[in-house]
Formats: structure tokens, sequence, C-alpha cells
């Protein structure tokens, strides 16, 4: 019987130890944490949002980095495949807006309780506490290649295996014990890292306008976000302001699209307050509210157009003088209200950090793993899977499907390989 290691108790490291056990393999799954998924616990703000039930083609469309890489593996194991999963072992679920799934309980302990249990059935060796310090190769082919002998925990313990899976994390909400711990494994097998940033993460923005109106969330906006002149991402939905910038979903969607760019130089935020209106029918919105509040100061007269707190902000932007009678405001200085509602700019500067990042950018360059068994190209029986890898997606359950299908993969593929 082969001997399977899988190296990390998340999202891809439980999916490839069920699946490296059910092709037969006898697998054992180290975790450094006192328990699994203690990273699931916290996501979809504790309610776990396992995946999108969208096509596989629209799952592709939603990936940042490295989509045709992702190809196999999405096909490999859908979206709908995952919900078959999980509904299989027991977990009702359910569809909310923007096609996202959750436990129906909207409890993310159901969804690790569920995966705890195929686990159970599937005789894998579960070991919490234990902290792998070293993957253990040896040459083969005369020295020309090398292949996976085993791992060494920190303290001292060794396992022998016919296959290696690292599912370790990247490097956000490090409090989980995603320390990166995989990314050293990977460069001493010969596996080059690429560049790592936090992603779907709040901005830090220029200024105090985000720190005034902090706790103030947003929904139904447009945000862009522009190098120069050049629109880098564009989103509908919700965002909220904080002591320090900007977040929300709309806008942690587009860190991963800006994080290159933001490290070399600030870029524009630009908030569409109104997206359902055209400039002209907003100023004709606005006339209609002026007429009915005409004798009303500036700054007293715009409580349908935005909300309360968001006003001082506005008057003080617009340029038009709060205390001026609303007869009196001219044709250029409604137009100017007009830009600065369909058009309120900040300035990003940059991204908070790891601690707060959902995700990591960057990660095992992927052209030196096989697309379709998650297999490294240089170490036979070392396979990679979930956020180690250099794949990431939007917010919305995207990128725990990454982590299914690519674990999916790399445990079958472990499992089934007959040349281990």
């Amino acid at each position: 019987m082969k001997q399977i290691v899988v190296i990390g108790g998340g999202a891809a490291g439980m999916m490839a130890a069920i699946c490296a056990s059910g092709e037969g393999s006898h697998v054992t799954l180290l975790e450094k944490n006192e328990k699994l998924g203690k990273k699931l616990y916290i996501t979809g703000k504790g309610r776990c949002n396992v995946t999108n039930d969208c096509d596989t083609e629209t799952l592709l469309s939603h990936v940042v980095t490295n989509r045709k890489f992702l190809y196999s593996a999405f096909y490999g194991f859908t979206s709908q495949d995952m919900k078959a999963f999980l509904t299989d072992g027991g977990l009702k679920l359910k569809t909310e807006r923007g096609n996202r799934v959750f436990p129906a309980s909207d409890h993310a302990s159901d969804v690790i309780a569920c995966l705890s249990r195929m686990l159970s059935e599937n005789h894998v060796e579960v070991r919490l506490g234990e902290t792998v310090s070293e993957i253990r190769t040896e040459e083969e082919d005369g020295g020309e290649k090398k292949r996976v002998a085993g791992v060494r925990t920190a303290g001292g313990k060794e396992y022998a295996a016919d296959a290696v899976i690292v599912a370790t994390g990247g490097l956000s909400y490090p409090a989980t014990g995603s320390t990166g711990d995989g990314y050293r494994f990977a460069k001493e097998a010969g596996h080059q890292v690429t560049e790592l940033s936090p992603a779907l993460v709040p901005f830090e923005t220029e200024g105090d306008w985000a720190g005034r109106l902090a706790g103030l969330s947003l929904r139904n906006v447009r945000v862009s976000i522009y190098d120069g002149k050049k629109c880098l991402f564009e989103e509908f939905g919700e965002m909220l302001f904080t002591h320090w910038g900007v977040s929300g979903p709309a806008v942690l969607s587009g860190s991963s699209m800006a994080a290159g760019r933001i490290r070399k130089k600030p870029l524009l935020l630009s908030i569409d307050l109104k997206p359902a209106l055209t400039e002209e029918q907003l100023d004709h919105r606005i006339l209609k509210d002026f007429e009915q509040a005409k004798n009303k100061q500036f700054k007293n007269s715009l409580d349908a157009l935005y909300p309360a707190r968001l006003i001082p902000v506005m008057v003080e932007r617009s340029g038009i003088p709060g205390e001026k009678r609303v007869h009196e405001i001219s044709r250029s200085e409604r137009a100017a209200l007009v830009r600065l509602t369909k058009a309120f700019p900040l300035t990003l500067t940059g991204l908070r950090d790891f601690r707060e990042a959902i995700i990591t950018q960057g990660g095992v360059k992927v052209q030196e793993i096989n697309p379709a068994t998650m297999e490294s190209k240089y170490v036979r029986g070392l396979y990679f899977a979930g956020e180690v890898l250099d794949v990431d997606a939007f917010t919305g359950g995207y990128n725990l499907q990454i982590a299914w299908s690519t674990g999916y993969a790399a445990g079958k593929s472990a499992g089934a390989d007959e040349g281990l």
C-alpha cells in the first residue's frame, strides 16, 4: 500500500487526503495547529462561502493569476462536483446572491465537521500539532532526478512516504498557521516562488477623507481603479470606509488587480455613488431636489441624495459653500456636484498587510507544476495544492474552489500513481 503524507489540514489538504485515501493509499495528514480547517472557520465571516455555483468557464473568468493553469483542475472537479461532494457527505447547502454557496446553517464549523467525517470514513490518519520541518528526497536514475522519500517534523519524527502533497496555504491570516512553510519546501526542492503580495485585502488611502467616514458602508455603488487613464478594475457592489482607507467586497477584488502596480506608485479609486443614473439623469434629479429645497442651505438639502454621514464630506469636496441658499447655486456648481457624485475620488497609497489579507498573490511557479496532476516537474512524488501555488481569484467562493479542485487533482493523482 502506498504511503502518502499531506502537509496542511486546510481546504486543499483535507480534499487531497480524502481523494488519495479513496484511491487505496494509506494517508497521513499532518497539521501544525490544534485543529483542522482553522482558516476555514473564519472564511465568509464565519459562514464559509464554499464555492460559486456557476459553470466552469465562468469560474475560470474570475481567476486573476494563471487562469490557463487551472483549466484541467477546474474541469476535472467543478463547482457542481464540489456541491455534490458536500451534499453526499451530509451537508445541506444554499445558494445566495452572486451564486455564492454556503452551508444552510451559516456555520463554517459544519463544513469542517463534514470534511472531518470523510477523513475518518476514509481512514486518514490525522496528526495534529505536527509541524513539518523538512521534505526528504533521494536521488534516482543515477542522480539525474530526485524523488520524495518522506518528511521530518520539528520534533524529529520521520514519516516515510511515496508521495508528499504540500497544502500549507500562503501568508495571509498568519494567526491561522499560514506562515509560508510551503514556499520554503518548494525552494528546497528546486522550485521558484514568485513575488508574494497580500490580496483580497483593504487599501490605505491618502488624507483623512476615509477616516472621517469610517464605518460607513455603501451599497450598489460602482468602484473603479485607475493607473493614470488606464482602468485596471471596475466592480458594482458594496464597499466600506475604514479608519485607514477602504474595504468591502467590491474593493477587495480590486486589490488583486492592483497589487503589483500599487507597490510602485499611488492609484486612483473612483466611486460612482449613483451608477443607475447617467450624468444627465442625475442632474435632473438634483435639480428637482433643489427646487423643493430652494430656500434651504445647501448642506441641508442633500438628505434624499446621500447617507447622512456622507453629506458633510460631499459638501466640502463639491466646493459649494454649505451655507449657500440652494436657489443661489449656479449651473456650474451643480455640474461639479454631479461629477463628484459620479466619480468620488480617493488616492490609493498602499495595501494593508498579510494579517488582513484573505489570500496571498504569488506562490510556487506553475510552469514547474503539471497542471493535470499538480505534481512537481522536478521531484517525483511531490505535489502542491491550494494557495501555495501562484494562482488566485476574486471573492465569491472562487479561491476555495481553487483549493478543492487542485486538492482533488493532487490527491487523485498521488493516490493512483502506480509508478510511485
